[in-house]
């Protein structure tokens, strides 16, 4: 991430990560400037924790339960197994009295153990998915683990306020921890619980959207769509959280009603590769294709598909040119902790045009109030969404996205971690 590397760079700080291999070799020890360790995982382990605990125990549990989580006791221990790992690493590295900060669900339980191994040190941990709802998180046979590995930091962060009661509820519900949704009294140490609302390097992308070179690729994206009146974007990492097929069906029904047709509305689906390894992750790909086939059978034209449908990794500079190429961006998670897509979209648009759909439930909608917001579980109303945006007047495009991207440009993503970093240092060791 950008913001952590500018961070770490200015303030000569050290990365501690799996190498990205499940076999033995010799990681970098430095990268971009950035000091480097390696925590190694063996592929026995990176199932188990990986693609099991992590991300078919913890992922869809957080994810509002979307698709039932699995619980596993062995997935479980290898998962302490590798928390107890990266704590180790990181108190063996980390200097006296220095300031460690941890990253997302996959380490939920190395506050504590670091806490344990080194008190010395000031402990952030930031969560960048959602937080359940206490009726969900209640079904985690570890409930009380987890939340005991969290409240050794001293500072724990969330995308979204209500993403950080529900912990703080949950904290005094199920442990010895006191206080209110901002404040925790636990084992004789206050812990501080907050939203820090992730954003998106503001500059970066801006001065690519300005670029001439990128602004000629969207005009080309545009030739090579056919010249449409109207480009519809989706951009999503291959996932079941994110709705794709739903609005994928939507827009088929928009064809097949005649609110949308061929050779004036045509749309481009990019659907990021993700965890290829999970056979469910290959079965979600296999039926979003088969959504596609079908939509493009249906109302397609020769030569020219309704959807372009295209699964692979992009240059973020084709992204920028694919956001301006673009006159509606439809992004329908069913439930995002923040959502950076929306935001990219929003800040490629100094021109002004451009309108974003936008799932109530992706963590962004609280910042960005000039989309069509949709609930991502109602087809009909995204399909009215879709036809609002469709329709919609330029005096009213341009009041929406320059409402968005004020807001948007008030805080990039430096300001978040440099807002989370200044709040850890007022915490109390």
């Amino acid at each position: 991430m950008s913001a952590l590397t500018s961070v770490l760079q200015s303030r000569n700080g050290l990365w501690i990560g799996w190498s990205g291999s499940t076999e033995r070799r010799e990681a970098p020890k430095v990268y971009e400037g950035i000091r480097l360790v390696a925590v190694e995982m063996g592929k026995e382990e990176y199932e188990n924790f990986y693609l099991g605990f992590s991300n078919a125990t913890l992922w869809p549990l957080y994810h509002d339960a979307i698709r039932a989580p699995t619980f596993h006791r062995v997935w479980w221990q290898t998962y302490v197994d590798v928390n107890r790992r990266f704590a180790e690493a990181a108190a063996e590295a980390a200097a006296p009295g220095a300031t460690v900060w941890i990253h997302d669900y996959q380490l939920q339980l190395v506050p504590r153990m670091l806490r344990q191994l080194r008190p010395d040190v000031r402990i952030g941990f930031f969560l960048h998915i959602p937080f359940p709802p206490i009726e969900l998180f209640m079904q985690l046979p570890w409930r009380r683990e987890i939340l005991a590995g969290l409240l050794g930091a001293d500072l724990i962060g969330f995308q979204v306020r209500h993403a950080a009661s529900n912990f703080s509820r949950m904290a005094r519900r199920q442990s010895l921890a006191t206080g209110t949704d901002s404040i925790l009294e636990y084992e004789g140490r206050t812990v501080r619980v907050g939203a820090f609302p992730i954003s998106v390097d503001c500059r970066q992308i801006v001065a690519l959207a300005n670029d001439r070179a990128t602004r000629e690729r969207a005009q080309s994206l545009r030739a090579d769509l056919g010249e449409p009146e109207v480009v519809l974007l989706g951009v999503d990492r291959l996932d079941y959280t994110k709705g794709i097929q739903q609005r994928i069906k939507a827009v088929s029904e928009l064809f097949e009603e005649g609110s949308l047709v061929a050779g004036r509305h045509v749309m481009v689906q990019v659907a990021v590769p993700s965890r290829e390894t999970d056979a469910h992750y290959e079965r979600e790909r296999h039926d979003l294709e088969q959504v596609v086939s079908e939509v493009n059978g249906d109302y397609g034209l020769v030569g020219r598909p309704v959807v372009h449908y295209l699964h692979q990794n992009l240059p973020f500079a084709e992204l920028v040119a694919l956001y301006l190429a673009a006159d509606v961006m439809i992004v329908t998670p069913f439930r995002d902790g923040m959502n950076l897509v929306a935001k990219e979209y929003v800040m490629c648009r100094g021109d002004l045009r451009g309108r974003l759909v936008l799932s109530e439930f992706a963590g962004a909608a609280g910042e960005l109030g000039g989309a069509f917001m949709v609930n991502p579980h109602d087809l009909e109303g995204i399909k009215e969404a879709i036809r609002l945006a469709v329709d919609v007047a330029p005096k009213e495009e341009r009041d929406r996205m320059s409402r968005m991207r004020r807001r948007t440009s008030r805080r990039d993503v430096y300001d978040w971690a440099e807002s989370f970093l200044a709040a850890l240092r007022q915490t109390s060791l």
